[in-house]
């Protein structure tokens, strides 16, 4: 804490120029896309919408974007090591068949990964570091969203395009060799602008042969005239990591020898990811505007499994081209149409293999072959027409309607022969091998999500909204064709969830705050069972409240505020290890979180902001039988701009020194699982633009 106050102290003299922090900013002037495709205001939005600022990011300017997202209500990712995580957005942390792509994670409203073919740690491959904004919107998304918008979507807008010619370039430096260097350059000439960003990122890591090197690049090229505006962006990421697990005992995150560990020095993570897309606006006249999303995506991934018997190695990827489509008729007194029809065809493909024999008991030895497991390919069709309607039904009360249909198509090719044998066709020991490989099949699943919202204007500056919905989530690749033991079929359903959200925001002279509380029960939930099955006849009911607010207390000093208090159960007569579960809180789900900030504009160019982080307690495993206490943090950051060009920035995270454990879970094979969290590190920065 010392080294932080000195740093500051030491900036603060070296001030010459001004930066707006917007901490004032009035809340429902918020400009927002996620929810409407196109720019609206956030007086105008009928729902929920938190949004990061580019202020708020540079700010934060974190190693992982679980710092950054943890302002969010209702957002609980659960850091893993290096670049991965389990999202939770108005949810419990997802982990787990089921779990993969319950959140939309998109870059400029284009998905990260194809519908069908998510990977649970995606936003490591969204530009975050150099983000415009996130947007990130809490429960299922609207008429314009399909599968996988079900507890929420992560919107990562891409920094705009100049009219200026500019330069800029900023380095980062922490412990354990951490290193991050940004640098862009843009400008405009006529009617067309380019831009390109690169972020290249270094970590030794914290923990013992881990740590990770990333690039990124991204090029946005706009042409606009009176009638038609066209930006087109390619993106291009590549992940080297090499990977920590789980250190296992209990509260083994408190053992100053564990927590800098690594029982699995040989796993690993290389991931790479190329995506091309278009936004094409043309504005047919005052009433009318026809919007086209061409894109096109390669993703390929190979990681070392090292939570699983044997440590197998998976690779997979896919090749995807779609379209997203939006008519905007804007007719007299209000009332607004926007109709489209998204389509996606992809080319997926998943092997995992293990070169050696599996270490562990006779049992695993003999049910855990080498060579290949899975060796398959899944083309997939996706096809999604909606609608949604606005209207002004007074001065004081708006009214939303959307509705959005959805099939989804896959034809499943395997590759190897078709059972529970090793890859010669030789029957395992003690009753069949652990990997189950379905025939070639054909699977179809259709859905409709309908929604109705209603926002009134209480006054100017004060607003109520409510929001019924419905999101859905067809089943992943993995969980129809990634099979174990006897299972030959899985006979899985999309899971649904219904929720009803009411809302409360506003602003006054020195307040803004939105106020939600929200019921949601999920149906057709999809989980791996005690047979090892994947089946889809789970439920759970969510009951929660969340709270963003953002207060003035002096002309300097400012206090913001996320705060979120859920139950989350089950609801069905399922039976773990002779528990029925019915009604248990579900595991890895905290009843309450928070970030508490406490702002200082120290000088009218720089800013300091010392948060709290708080992490209720939760249950790690279904039967309520074991638990994590919880933890509170507190972080401490600065930033200052120098003169016209350089702007500093340090931060102090885990200030207390405190142990703590980033993820906990309970495994029947192992017992208590950790991922321990890092000690006290300090990074600082300096960035030039001109």
């Amino acid at each position: 804490m010392k080294k932080a106050v000195l740093l500051t102290s030491l900036l603060v003299p070296l001030a010459g120029s001004t930066i707006s922090w917007n901490v004032s900013a009035t809340l429902l002037e918020t400009v927002v896309v996620t929810a409407t495709r196109n720019e609206r205001a956030l007086e105008n939005l009928i729902g929920n919408t938190a949004v990061l600022d580019a202020e708020t990011l540079r700010l934060v300017n974190p190693v992982h974007v679980q710092e950054s997202l943890a302002r969010v209500p209702g957002a609980n990712l659960a850091r893993g090591n290096g670049q991965e995580y389990l999202p939770a957005v108005r949810s419990p942390v997802l982990t787990g068949a089921g779990a993969c792509g319950s959140v939309l994670s998109t870059v400029d409203g284009i998905a990260l990964r194809a519908a069908g073919f998510c990977n649970i740690n995606e936003l490591f491959e969204a530009p975050t570091e150099v983000a415009q904004r996130i947007e990130v919107m809490r429960g299922p998304g609207s008429a314009l969203h399909g599968s996988n918008a079900m507890s929420g979507v992560i919107n990562v807008i891409t920094p705009e395009l100049r009219k200026k010619t500019f330069y800029s370039m900023g380095v980062d430096v922490g412990p354990h060799d951490y290193s991050k260097l940004t640098m862009s350059a843009g400008g405009q000439k006529g009617e067309q602008s380019l831009r390109a960003d690169v972020i290249l990122s270094h970590d030794g890591g914290y923990r013992d042969n881990s740590g990770f090197d990333q690039q990124k690049i991204l090029l946005k090229h706009g042409f606009s005239t009176e009638t038609l505006n066209v930006i087109t962006s390619l993106g291009f990421t590549n992940l080297n990591q090499e990977t920590a697990g789980y250190v296992v005992g209990t509260d083994a995150y408190k053992n100053a020898d564990l927590q800098t560990s690594n029982p699995n020095p040989e796993a690993y993570r290389d991931a790479s990811s190329f995506r091309l897309a278009s936004h094409i606006e043309y504005t047919v006249d005052e009433r009318q505007t026809v919007l086209l999303q061409p894109y096109v995506r390669y993703v390929d991934m190979d990681f070392l499994q090292h939570f699983l018997p044997g440590t197998p190695l998976e690779q997979n990827g896919h090749k995807s081209v779609g379209l997203q489509s939006a008519y905007f008729l804007e007719l007299a007194g209000g009332m607004q149409w926007v109709a489209g029809v998204d389509l996606e065809y992809s080319e997926g493909f998943l092997k995992q293999s293990q070169d050696g024999p599996t270490q562990g008991s006779l049992f695993l030895q003999r049910t855990v072959p080498d060579g290949f497991h899975y060796d398959y390919q899944v083309d997939a069709v996706m096809a999604a027409p909606y609608v949604q309607f606005n209207a002004s039904l007074s001065e004081a009360l708006s009214l939303q309607l959307g509705l959005r249909y959805e099939t989804m198509r896959y034809d499943y090719d395997n590759r190897m022969l078709a059972g529970r044998t090793d890859d010669e066709g030789v029957a395992c020991g003690f009753g069949g091998c652990r990997y189950s490989r379905p025939a070639d099949r054909k699977d179809d699943f259709d859905n409709w999500s309908p929604k109705l919202g209603l926002l009134y204007q209480l006054n100017e500056d004060h607003q109520v909204y409510l929001n019924l919905s419905r999101g859905f989530r067809a089943p992943q690749a993995t969980e129809l064709y990634r099979l174990q033991r006897e299972q030959v079929v899985a006979d899985l359903d999309s899971e649904s969830l219904d929720s009803i959200e009411l809302g409360f925001r506003g602003h006054s002279d020195a307040l803004n705050y939105e106020l939600i509380v929200y019921k949601m029960n999920k149906d057709n939930v999809i989980f791996r069972d005690s047979d090892f099955y994947n089946v889809a006849d789970g439920a759970t009911d969510h009951v929660g409240v969340e709270l963003a607010l953002a207060y003035t207390l002096t002309d300097r000093v400012d206090l913001g505020v996320s705060a979120s208090y859920a139950e989350h159960t089950y609801d069905d007569e399922r039976v773990l290890n002779d528990v029925q579960i019915d009604g248990n809180r579900v595991d890895s789900a905290p009843n309450h979180f928070a970030s508490v900030r406490l702002g200082w504009d120290f000088s009218e160019q720089g800013r300091a902001e010392l948060e709290w982080l708080n992490q209720g307690a939760y249950y790690t495993d279904p039967e309520n039988l074991h638990r994590y206490d919880g933890h509170n943090l507190l972080n401490l950051r600065a930033r200052l701009k120098l003169r016209e060009r350089w702007t500093v920035s340090a931060r102090l995270s885990n200030l207390t020194d405190r142990d703590y454990a980033e993820r906990a879970d309970f495994s029947g094979f192992a017992g208590d699982r950790y991922f321990p969290g890092e000690s006290r590190a300090l990074h600082v920065g300096i960035a030039v633009d001109y």
